[in-house]
């Protein structure tokens, strides 16, 4: 068997998110029907990503792998003779850009090191959030990826507020909870800043992220930009650590994955078994111990 890495970017306003659902349009499914075809296997391959996004969340740097056999592999082979693994890659490449529709592309296949997981090896997955709060709204180009807000936003006041959510925290109160899954993770990086054109911009760092951890996020931090809630007020919902119905879940296009970060190769294998064990807060002095951890 081969492991083999994919990166890949797609807009996701058409899509019923990242995972396979019967009936449904989306990304994992139109892959996944790519590869089949193109390496012509009765079954589809199975991909694991680095991070499942719901419906209408968007991707610049998404990471999947998936494992196939150096004989399904051969497939891509020239009528004038084999071609070596690096060629092989390049023509996997330039037929999934035939195939695959134009919202959806794999920007480069590689073989994955020794110990790779895409999902359990990574080490964060960093996240933008786009919003635009002009008195006219969004432009109209930039419709499908950035969400107008209707009301002033203050940076300093969301950065204030952003700065008590930092850290190793239960995130249940910003979290739909899943069977078997902890709410803990690791916030390592939540501020704001706005561009030239008035865009304002959150860059969002974690281990990983629980399931519409981020878009709750930010949900309360323009609450509080515009003045609806303090600027303490996330932190108090935080520290609850239950699910407040005060916090409102902002819009799915606003929010694009734009990297997944691995250590490196020799640490891969080490660092997919560390994110399996499971993770707790512990008091003083006890062991960790608890739900297993499940990324979005």
């Amino acid at each position: 068997m081969v492991r083999l890495r994919l990166d890949l970017a797609y807009d996701g306003t058409d899509f019923s998110g990242w995972a396979g659902q019967p009936g449904r349009r989306t990304v994992q499914g139109e892959i996944e029907q790519a590869l089949g075809r193109i390496l012509r296997m009765a079954t589809p391959p199975t991909l694991t990503v680095a991070g499942r996004t719901d419906a209408g969340v968007h991707a610049r740097g998404q990471v999947a792998h998936v494992d196939v056999t150096d004989e399904t592999l051969a497939e891509l082979d020239s009528n004038r003779g084999p071609l070596s693994v690096d060629e092989r890659l390049a023509a996997l490449v330039r037929r999934l850009g035939g195939v695959l529709p134009l919202d959806v592309r794999v920007r480069r296949v590689s073989v994955a090191p020794e110990g790779f997981d895409a999902r359990f090896s990574a080490l964060y997955r960093r996240y933008a959030y786009r919003v635009c709060d002009a008195a006219g709204g969004v432009d109209p180009l930039r419709r499908r990826e950035i969400v107008w807000h209707n009301r002033p936003l203050d940076l300093d006041r969301m950065n204030v507020a952003a700065a008590r959510l930092l850290g190793e925290h239960d995130f249940a109160a910003f979290c739909k909870k899943r069977e078997g899954a902890t709410t803990i993770r690791e916030l390592q990086r939540l501020e704001w800043a706005r561009e030239a054109d008035g865009v304002l911009v959150a860059t969002v760092v974690a281990d990983a992220f629980c399931h519409s951890m981020v878009r709750a996020l930010v949900g309360s931090l323009l609450a509080a930009g515009d003045g609806r809630r303090t600027a303490e007020w996330p932190g108090e919902v935080l520290t609850r650590a239950v699910r407040d119905s005060g916090v409102h879940v902002a819009p799915a296009h606003g929010l694009c994955l734009e990297e997944v970060g691995y250590p490196a190769e020799a640490e891969l294998a080490a660092r997919a078994e560390a994110t399996r064990r499971v993770r707790t807060l512990p008091a003083p002095g006890s062991v960790a111990g608890g739900a297993t951890l499940q990324d979005q």
